[in-house]
């Protein structure tokens, strides 16, 4: 008798099958995903080749592109314009007067807004009469008090500016009298005009590539009407040593085919040929007043001699050349070597790649006149920055700027866009291109330098604006900077980055930077007590103090914050901060200028730290009164941020009819950080 199935067997085969077709689908899905990864293996190796050999090309295109340069040194030097005088006058146009919110006449109340409220009966009727003209009478004297303040101090503003104005136009003018006395002393011959005037026509030329030395002695003989001067050449690594760069795909690296040593000697002796006849042009060019009737010309290289191993100035070429021989001449057509040597009768070394000398025929030290040195540690005596040509000043930050590892360049004396300095960081992340503006300034470089620099970083698209002054900078402009891509360099700040990189420079007496007068006594111990701020939150807070009349801070310097931390009496002063503080101000009430009569306290987010916060993270503020031992003698509750609000008015200390001092609580808020807050004071943040 036969069992019949119960059907399991073929559930389980079906089971069976299934797991079958899963593994081989899982199977197949290894195989096509190996597949995959090894073509964007494959596509990956080949792309990186690809880029890798592109740039080797870049590498080779890149050394001829700077042979072909070196090659036509001569024809585009030929090419650029001549130096004028008139290229370093000034204008005297200068910014309009601008009042701004004091431009403004406070509004007078409307007596028809003044209505009498309630009053059922004529007696209440009268009365609320009475208080409705008590009111418009109350605030129309408050209005009349605050528009004739409006008034005093659009007039102490207008004098200012005035000041300010009278101030840079003799400046301006200054400038452009001793640029006409350079033209005047160069038409009558006088040595030290020619000298000057010859050297910055050498300076302001843009016939030079980016890194040539512009290292220059000079002297003016006036009987024979000849400049005679030193010029410092390039040296043999300006030629490169590679003529072209290919990748080696089985080693993975980049493989440098050398220049011959025959080409890359004639190169480099082309161009101190080309160098040579380059500074002739330069200067015959720039001879409007007719002063030059020969040029004598020695250029040389800084270099370790190779006979005694000291650095030494090894001439390399020498060349007399009278001006009528020279004018004859077609730069745009000749062979330089041919032309010194034959078409002017010069010495060139036949091996300048070794360092072969040749003998100078005349020397500025031979010349018995005035001799002025430039652009060299050994140019004599640490030169007054204050008292620098514009031109020769502009060189010397863009030497800096390369000193520091950077790409720098003079821009054109004209169409410049409010730019002296192009320079280029390398650095990664944090470099890019810089913009720099000079001001050779003897007074406080004013507010609105500094925003014309911002204006210039956004329209040239640059990452970063640097301004650098023989003079310094006033809290107004330190406040415009704060979170933007600036940087402020000032006298004292200049002189230091020069010394530390190899450069010369000071301010004022030998030795480095003008003496800063000597600081105002410190308040006895006992004359001063410390104010400690605190706070919940981790918003990163700058409290700063203004020395007020009024609404109005004494001046930029009674404004104590991170960049002034004192008064210039010493009686408000920046403090470390003792826990739990997180910020500290030390005042000496009693020692505050008799004009003062109020302390204000403010608060602004640190945009350096946090530059998207606000002050909604500002609770729980207090102020600590404490005594010079730091005993707390009080506790003060000031107000709290909002959102959106990124400065806050915390209070304000107020002096008393007997002199006393009480504290009144502030609480307005600023959307726009420390530059909306400081105008209410009466400081320019522009």
């Amino acid at each position: 008798m036969s069992r019949r199935s119960s059907g399991l067997v073929g559930v389980w085969a079906e089971v069976q099958r299934q797991q079958q077709r899963q593994l081989e689908a899982e199977a197949r899905q290894r195989r096509e995903q190996e597949r995959r990864a090894r073509a964007e293996q494959r596509r990956m190796e080949r792309d990186y080749r690809e880029y890798r050999q592109a740039e080797a090309r870049r590498l080779t295109q890149e050394l001829d592109a700077q042979v072909e340069s070196l090659q036509g040194l001569l024809a585009a030097g030929c090419r650029a314009p001549a130096f004028r005088a008139q290229a370093l006058l000034r204008s005297e146009e200068v910014m309009p007067f601008s009042a701004g919110q004091l431009a403004v006449p406070v509004p007078m109340p409307d007596p028809d807004v003044y209505q009498a409220q309630g009053g059922w009966t004529p007696g209440r009727r009268a009365q609320a009469q009475a208080e409705a003209r008590a009111r418009f009478a109350y605030d129309w004297q408050a209005a009349q008090a605050a528009e004739a303040q409006r008034q005093q101090q659009l007039a102490a503003l207008r004098r200012q500016y005035d000041a300010w104005v009278t101030s840079h136009l003799m400046e301006v003018r200054r400038h452009n009298a001793g640029i006409a006395e350079v033209g005047a002393g160069v038409r009558s011959g006088d040595a030290e005009a020619a000298v000057e005037y010859f050297t910055a026509a050498l300076y302001s030329s843009t016939a030079w590539p980016e890194g040539f030395p512009r290292q220059v002695s000079a002297a003016y003989d006036p009987a024979s009407r000849q400049l005679v001067l030193d010029w410092e050449l390039p040296g043999y690594d300006v030629v490169p040593e590679a003529k072209s760069v290919r990748y080696m795909i089985n080693a993975d690296e980049d493989k440098e085919a050398p220049r011959p040593v025959s080409q890359r000697r004639a190169l480099y002796r082309g161009v101190v040929a080309q160098c040579v006849l380059l500074v002739l042009h330069d200067l015959f060019a720039a001879d409007e007043h007719g002063a030059l009737e020969s040029v004598a010309l020695n250029a040389f290289v800084d270099d370790h001699d190779p006979a005694t191993g000291v650095r030494a100035h090894i001439f390399l070429a020498t060349v007399m050349a009278s001006r009528a021989t020279f004018a004859d001449l077609r730069l745009a057509q000749v062979d330089p070597v041919s032309c010194l040597v034959d078409g002017l009768r010069g010495q060139l070394a036949a091996r300048p790649d070794q360092l072969s000398p040749v003998r100078p025929a005349r020397r500025p030290d031979d010349v018995g006149q005035h001799v002025a040195s430039h652009g060299g540690a050994g140019a004599g005596e640490e030169p007054d920055l204050r008292d620098m040509d514009p031109i020769v000043f502009e060189s010397l930050v863009a030497e800096l700027f390369r000193a520091m590892g950077m790409q720098a360049v003079m821009t054109q004396r004209s169409n410049d866009g409010g730019v002296d300095v192009d320079a280029l960081d390398p650095t990664p992340i944090r470099g890019g291109k810089i913009v720099v503006q000079v001001k050779r300034y003897r007074n406080t470089v004013p507010p609105t330098a500094v925003r014309d620099l911002y204006g210039t970083v956004q329209d040239c698209g640059a990452n970063k604006g640097v301004l650098v002054t023989t003079s310094g900078f006033g809290p107004g402009s330190y406040t415009f900077a704060n979170g933007k891509p600036l940087e402020l360099i000032s006298g004292p700040e200049l002189v230091d980055l020069l010394h530390r990189h190899g450069l010369t420079g000071r301010l004022g007496e030998r030795g480095g930077a003008a003496p800063e007068p000597p600081p105002a006594p410190a308040p006895r111990q006992e004359d001063y007590n410390v104010l400690g701020m605190s706070w919940s939150g981790t918003v990163a807070v700058d409290v700063c103090a203004l020395v007020c009349a009024g609404d109005r801070v004494l001046s930029d310097d009674h404004f104590v914050f991170f960049n002034n931390s004192r008064t210039p009496d010493g009686s408000v002063r920046a403090h470390t901060a003792s826990p739990p503080d997180k910020a500290a101000v030390r005042v000496a009430f009693e020692s505050l200028p008799v004009a003062a009569d109020r302390l204000a306290l403010v608060a602004a987010v640190d945009p350096e730290v946090n530059p998207h916060a606000d002050l909604s993270g500002f609770t729980d503020a207090r102020i600590r009164l404490l005594d010079p031992a730091l005993t707390e003698l009080g506790t003060l509750e000031v107000s709290e941020g909002r959102s959106g609000e990124t400065a806050l008015v915390l209070g304000s200390f107020r002096r008393r009819a007997g002199g006393d001092w009480d504290f009144v609580l502030g609480g307005k808020g600023y959307t726009g950080g420390l530059e909306q807050l400081l105008p209410d004071y009466g400081i320019a943040v522009e």
